[in-house]
């Protein structure tokens, strides 16, 4: 099939050019046949998977941006193909099915697919997900927007507010919604539970990072992370009480060089007011400041804006979890009035999808709830992503898992690799093991 000719939009050095892998001629049509009615760059089709790997970076000059692989006509080896791609850092990779399978899903993801899309296409999906590729550049190119490296706080007003909740789903959807590198640091000591949130058994915690925070440097870091299955690296919480607390220096050196090495960290702080002296709460991170309804809640996040947060303008978020209009005994302007300034989120009351989810270990964000789409769009935002409406319809891998698990979806395959050193994350019931963080 010859290129598609470039549309206006198109045009220029940001126009995406795309590999479609697939033995199969009709389904290699049906989805050349969506692609070329799409303001992109030039579409190229490959009628077979590569006879060796060696020979995939040969198969995909000129260089491409995309590369579009059919899981059907053989998994194993699109699997192998989606791997080689992404460990050689050749193009973006996504994959087409047939098959709404999510343990499959999941193996692609693991494997370094970026997006997971269903047959017949909807050629909005398959917008959506080049538009985010587009915004984050190709792994070969310049990137169309160069990415700020930003640091997202989330702390509790008092305890049992939800911070963890909040900011693990956040991470997740943040790793997904914008395609960045993307860190969660538990610092909920002496006990965390966000790798619990998250549905992971995790072999290094913070305490590995702060212990030795001397030798602290990118590749030692790299060695704590786990990584879950929608791409965010994860440095979890001990799960063990330790007899030392660390200094506020070796906190200060494992932000630096998590921010160095991520475009986006994400800190769970619990109610860990003492950690406002460190140099990374200064004005440059983003603070959401977690709180609920409740006299002793309203109170103490005065006092904190108040006292410590008030020149942060726009870059302190005030979040107002499970927020319930009908229970509530004050109503917005109240709230406001006491918070002394406007409620930036709410995140609905929604304890069955809450329990739920931590009963599966399933994160919140891998289904489509009120709660999601709240933090989603928190995400979303976050990122400089425009909004979107509360359908619930998502591309993409993590959108197709929530609208599978929305529809009861079997989750327990989802994660079976504990053996090899990955982590299992999707309703692998690995969560409930109790030394989920071991140090």
């Amino acid at each position: 099939m010859p290129p598609s000719p470039q549309t206006p939009e198109s045009s220029g050095s940001n126009a995406l050019s795309i590999a479609l892998m697939s033995p199969d001629g009709h389904r290699r049509k049906a989805v050349a046949d969506v692609l070329s009615g799409l303001p992109i760059g030039s579409i190229r089709e490959l009628s077979s998977y590569p006879p060796n790997l060696e020979d995939l970076p040969r198969m995909l000059e000129p260089h491409c941006d995309v590369v579009i692989v059919d899981l059907d006509s053989s998994p194993e080896s699109a699997l192998k193909v989606v791997e080689s791609i992404y460990a050689n850092g050749l193009a973006t990779v996504m994959v087409f099915s047939a098959k709404a399978n999510l343990e499959l899903a999941v193996r692609c993801m693991r494997a370094g697919a970026r997006e997971f899309l269903t047959l017949p296409l909807n050629p909005a999906t398959i917008s959506d997900a080049l538009q985010r590729v587009s915004m984050r550049g190709s792994s070969n190119s310049q990137p169309v927007k160069k990415t700020v490296k930003k640091l997202f706080i989330f702390l509790g007003a008092k305890g049992g507010c939800g911070v963890t909740t909040i900011a693990a789903n956040f991470a997740v959807s943040l790793a997904q919604e914008s395609g960045q590198s993307t860190l969660l640091i538990d610092l909920g000591l002496p006990l965390g539970d966000a790798a619990l949130n998250l549905g992971m058994v995790t072999e290094y915690s913070t305490f590995n990072a702060l212990e030795q925070f001397n030798r602290l440097d990118a590749s030692f870091l790299s060695t704590l992370l786990a990584r879950h299955a929608s791409g965010l690296s994860v440095l979890a919480a001990p799960s063990e009480f330790s007899s030392t607390q660390p200094s506020l220096e070796a906190i200060e050196k494992l932000l630096a060089v998590c921010r160095q090495t991520f475009d986006y960290v994400v800190v769970d702080a619990g109610s860990r007011m003492e950690l406002k002296d460190a140099r990374f709460f200064d004005d440059s991170a983003f603070l959401y400041l977690v709180t609920q309804v409740g006299v002793t809640e309203l109170r103490n996040s005065n006092r904190m804006i108040s006292q410590f947060f008030a020149s942060r303008g726009p870059k302190l978020q005030v979040v107002v979890n499970r927020f319930t209009i009908q229970a509530l005994l004050f109503d917005d302007k109240q709230i406001e009035k006491a918070l002394t300034r406007a409620i930036d989120w709410k995140v609905p009351d929604d304890y069955a999808t809450a329990r739920r989810t931590q009963n599966t270990a399933t994160p919140i964000a891998m289904e489509d709830s009120p709660i999601s789409r709240a933090i989603r769009r928190m995400a979303r935002k976050a990122c400089g992503l425009p909004e979107e409406d509360d359908s619930g319809a998502r591309s993409g891998l993590l959108g197709w898992a929530r609208r599978t698990f929305n529809k009861g979806g079997n989750a327990k395959s989802g994660a079976k690799e504990a053996e090899d050193g990955s982590s299992p994350s999707i309703g692998s019931g690995a969560a409930l093991d109790p030394n989920h963080a071991k140090y």
